[in-house]
């Protein structure tokens, strides 16, 4: 989640799986692939650079820092990892989207915890990427039971290397009946589209929300592969009416599995006129970042949903649905509570 809020905050997304499974290999494409968005990155022996998106990927394996035995959930704690993302979070950095990547060994629980427990008011926790081996996964899963675990807290798994299988859909099945919500995208050679984990920044201005088209520049060397947005559903959706916080709730907890990703911002009228809300969803992982209303902007709801096997006609109609019939009443002091659960505590401030 990459929306430039009053208060900069910067997400931190935890890239964890497997040793082997291609999580240096799926950063590398996204130091590529990001849209002209800053990359800052915590790597496997714990190193902490700065990375310039349009950079080389291959500039990363010589800025790491190594600590020892390279698990950061065994080589460090929440404060020493807070010294390492401060420095990727200070402003002069102008770094738009932090991720961590895990050893192959780390403990994913720890490392979500850690940034959980950050005490740097501009970093948010932005979401579990959890990348598989599908040419090795049933080996895998067979000597490491824990990796179930693992996937049970994803927010995102990437099923990598289907190439490398006659048939993934056997590995995609055991993974999704494994995960709880959360979004299952296969991938070759880490190839995932970034807007899966953060809001790309546009190379030009443009109004509105970024598209898919905008992630591929004509000479880009994964020209010659199949589109990544090739299987993909894409719904907007627009209100110049405010929408009513209980019904989107409701909307948003019985949102459809391929449903991968939600982002925009959300006009809730009545119940808070100072703040539009940032929503940000990846899989089951959800949250809403209120902000202030931007100097003469218009007020309204701007969303993008971005799945698999969409029903984008019954998703219109429910978002429809979600638009506000009037002001709250008078004793709805609840009315946002729904909304409330998903705004972290740093920024209840703000609300």
């Amino acid at each position: 989640m990459s929306e430039r809020s009053s208060g900069r905050q910067i997400p931190v997304v935890v890239l964890a799986g497997f040793l082997g499974s291609g999580k240096t290999t799926l950063l590398n494409h996204l130091l590529h692939r990001s849209g002209g968005s800053r990359i800052g990155a915590v790597v496997n022996d714990f190193g902490a650079v700065e990375i310039d998106a349009m950079a080389v990927a291959g500039a990363l394996g010589d800025s790491t820092v190594s600590l020892g035995n390279g698990c950061l959930c065994c080589a460090v704690d929440a404060s020493e990892l807070d010294e390492y993302l401060e420095r990727l979070a200070r402003p002069s950095a102008g770094i738009d989207v932090i991720v961590i990547e895990a050893s192959g060994l780390a403990e994913p629980q720890e490392l979500v915890r850690m940034v959980l427990a950050s005490e740097l008011p501009n970093i948010v926790y932005g979401g579990l990427v959890e990348v598989v081996d599908a040419a090795e996964f049933d080996e895998t899963r067979a000597a490491h039971p824990g990796i179930d675990r693992h996937l049970a807290l994803a927010d995102l798994v990437v099923v990598n290397k289907t190439d490398r299988v006659d048939d993934p859909e056997p590995v995609l099945k055991t993974v999704r009946d494994l995960v709880d919500r959360a979004a299952v995208v296969p991938a070759t050679h880490g190839r995932v589209d970034p807007e899966f984990l953060f809001n790309c920044r546009p190379g030009e201005e443009r109004i509105g929300q970024l598209s898919f088209d905008d992630l591929h520049r004509d000479g880009s060397e994964y020209d010659t592969h199949p589109h990544l947005h090739a299987g993909y559903d894409s719904l907007s959706f627009v209100s110049e009416q405010p929408l009513d916080p209980r019904r989107l709730i409701a909307f948003l907890d019985s949102r459809p599995a391929g449903l991968y990703r939600i982002k925009g911002y959300v006009d809730f009228g009545p119940y808070d006129l100072r703040n539009r809300y940032a929503v940000h969803a990846v899989g089951r992982f959800l949250r809403f970042y209120p902000e202030p209303w931007p100097a003469g902007a218009g007020r309204a709801t701007q969303l993008v949903l971005i799945g698999t096997g969409l029903d984008t006609g019954a998703l219109r109609a429910d978002l429809d649905g979600c638009v506000s019939d009037g002001a709250p009443h008078a004793d709805d002091e609840a009315g946002m509570w729904g909304v409330l659960r998903y705004v972290q505590e740093a920024e209840d401030s703000a609300a």
